[in-house]
């Protein structure tokens, strides 16, 4: 009496028919060395990677952060050293404009010591400018000291070189702030009076806030310049409350809760699926097209590029700042926001409606009255800046970490 084979059997014997030439067993070789074997040898090191090795690598990466940070912050400060102070001769950037184009404006308050943060920021923004001649003739840098105590030693050494505003200059009672205000709160009213001294002082057509951890990239003059004169000239950009210049490197995977990310990802395989499909077919003599192979190679690329990182993508479009792009923005965070000055005034006004306290801190105020006003807001990839600080001025952080 003849039995049916059973469906183990069937498999087992299709298996055995597969051949090393076989389409399938290809395809399945190339997963397993690229996702098993290439990628994690060449990206564990890779700190915005799935790959990363964090319990290998995080402890001594951090250390050597911290390391390069501490030279960095001292080679600033032997830049100002040696810099001419505002009463000797100066490059014209870094003398007053009288009504700039660009206000710089540098929060800061007295951090972890030894590292220089602001110093870092503004002797790179100085830099920049000076690269920049005549185009960036119209930018301004401000300084806005809120520190509550007088020992900020670095704010002290800049006023001698950029326009400074101190807050708490006078006593504390002349700007309405209670002592006893939560660190959230205080930040906010920081960022208001910032935002506000800018425009009192220079009236200037945009208010770039830079908070004094974020140190500029080499791209940003020249990016900025195209996005302002160029980008922002179209109807849905224009009235656009803020645009930010960073977002967490951390958050910018596309499996997130951003639906322009999932556009972008889907088109990352409909871009790469059909040019590895054509390399594959041609290298391997397969006759004709196949649509699986096309919807494997869909799915292998934007597999490989979410998890190597999306972050390492992005970096591709710094070779041009038109190829930067700018879409809707979310929640976190506030290294670096750049205000026209009609919206700046409406910021200013809607930050006066909100209180922040812990879990709601100024960014998700920002953030929460796009809807609540009817608002946009955007963010421009890549990062215009880098977030150099690990040590938070609102939470006290003894162990320091990249993650």
């Amino acid at each position: 009496k003849n039995t049916a084979p059973s469906p183990a059997a069937m498999l087992l014997r299709r298996l055995r028919r597969l051949s090393w030439g076989s389409t399938a067993v290809q395809l399945f070789i190339l997963t397993v060395v690229t996702f098993g074997l290439l990628a994690p040898l060449a990206c564990h090191r890779l700190l915005h990677s799935y790959f990363y090795l964090r319990n290998w690598h995080l402890n001594q990466m951090s250390q050597e952060f911290l390391q390069q940070s501490l030279k960095e912050g001292e080679a600033a400060l032997h830049y100002f050293e040696e810099l001419p102070s505002a009463n000797g001769s100066v490059p014209i950037v870094w003398q007053a404009t009288p009504r700039p184009w660009l206000v710089i404006t540098i929060i800061t308050v007295d951090r972890q010591p030894g590292f220089h943060y602001v110093l870092q920021v503004v002797s790179q923004f100085h830099r920049l400018l000076q690269q920049c001649g005549p185009q960036c003739e119209g930018h301004q840098l401000f300084l806005c000291n809120v520190e509550r105590s007088v020992s900020h030693f670095d704010a002290k050494l800049l006023s001698k070189y950029v326009p400074v505003a101190n807050r708490y200059e006078g006593t504390e009672d002349d700007y309405g702030d209670d002592p006893s205000t939560n660190s959230f709160e205080k930040e906010k009213q920081d960022y208001v009076y910032c935002l506000e001294s800018s425009l009192q002082t220079y009236n200037p057509d945009y208010v770039l806030m830079v908070e004094d951890d974020a140190v500029p990239e080499e791209q940003i003059f020249p990016v900025l310049e195209h996005l302002l004169r160029a980008r922002f000239s179209e109807p849905h950009l224009r009235d656009a409350l803020y645009l930010k210049l960073y977002h967490p490197e951390r958050l910018q995977h596309y499996i997130n809760p951003e639906p322009m990310r999932i556009l972008e990802w889907l088109g990352v395989g409909m871009l790469l699926g059909p040019l590895l499909t054509w390399i594959y077919m041609r290298f391997a003599s397969r006759p004709g097209f196949s649509w699986p192979v096309l919807l494997f190679f869909s799915l292998y690329s934007m597999g490989l590029v979410e998890l190597v990182g999306r972050h390492y993508f992005l970096e591709l479009r710094r070779l041009s700042p038109s190829l930067y792009s700018v879409v809707p923005a979310s929640q976190c965070c506030t290294p670096a926001m750049l205000f026209p000055a009609p919206a700046a005034r409406r910021t200013l006004t809607y930050l006066s409606q909100v209180y922040c306290h812990k879990g709601f801190g100024k960014d998700m105020a920002l953030y929460s009255l796009l809807r609540a006003k009817g608002e946009r807001a955007y963010v421009v990839e890549p990062n215009l800046v880098k977030h150099i600080g690990l040590f938070s001025s609102l939470r006290y952080n003894f162990h320091p970490s990249l993650l």
